[in-house]
């Protein structure tokens, strides 16, 4: 792990609510959330990603991404959230979804099924979030593996396998009353390409109203993964 990205994901971990995305908390009836990112790697490989909620009810939150990446493949995956009944200061979710991803010009299906725990905490700055998000993504296949034997490894991260399952620890802390730090472990596990874990770090500052802009870093502790940055814009009515 490089020097630089271990003092600032520790920098991070060290900065003392609930989150823009929602995790285990429903997104509030009728509000919306939306971002558009764009996450390069130093092999060239990058990932552009539109990403919305929408509350349907105080525990209901309906989801989608759609995503399309340089290696070949396009995606678009809907999801629906409950939120379960909270016990003390902890929240609960679950979540199924549905979707297709295209590659070589041929469609596939996809289904997830998701568990989220959270909490917010006050006493430091203005007060912060811990969540777990665990998904399991399972995905048809059409391609021979052949086809894919000249692709860096690093690339088959921005494909997706026919099994995936990902845990991701967030920790989150409103430093100001318009900047978040955000770092997040994450962990996954891929049919293909075995174990990998990385930490993503990012800055999400506000703008003009609902708008505000994230800058990240994504550094790889273990695992074929290149070290990556990310740009984003995020809406929240």
């Amino acid at each position: 792990m490089p020097s630089s990205g271990r003092c600032l994901a520790v920098l991070i971990l060290l900065l003392p609510c609930a989150p823009a995305l929602a995790g285990p908390w429903p997104r509030a009836e009728k509000g919306m959330f939306l971002s558009l990112s764009d996450e390069r790697d130093r092999d060239g490989n990058n990932y552009i990603g539109l990403y919305g909620e929408y509350g349907l009810t105080g525990r209901e939150t309906l989801g989608f991404e759609l995503g399309h990446t340089n290696v070949g493949e396009t995606s678009a995956i809907f999801w629906l959230q409950h939120g379960l009944e909270p016990i003390g200061e902890n929240r609960f979710a679950l979540s199924l979804g549905l979707g297709m991803i295209q590659r070589d010009g041929i469609l596939m299906p996809v289904g997830q099924a998701g568990a989220d725990w959270g909490r917010g905490f006050g006493g430091v700055l203005n007060g912060g979030w811990m969540s777990l998000e665990t998904r399991v993504k399972v995905a048809g296949t059409t391609e021979d593996e052949q086809d894919f034997q000249e692709l860096e490894p690093s690339a088959f991260n921005y494909l997706t396998a026919e099994v995936t399952s990902k845990a991701d620890l967030t920790l989150g802390l409103h430093a100001t009353d318009r900047t978040m730090f955000i770092n997040q472990l994450r962990l996954e596990q891929r049919e293909d390409t075995g174990f990998s874990s990385k930490i993503a770090t990012s800055v999400v500052h506000d703008l003009i109203g609902p708008a505000k802009i994230e800058l990240g870093l994504i550094t790889p502790i273990s695992g074929p993964d290149e070290e990556a940055v990310k740009v984003g814009t995020w809406l929240e009515f």
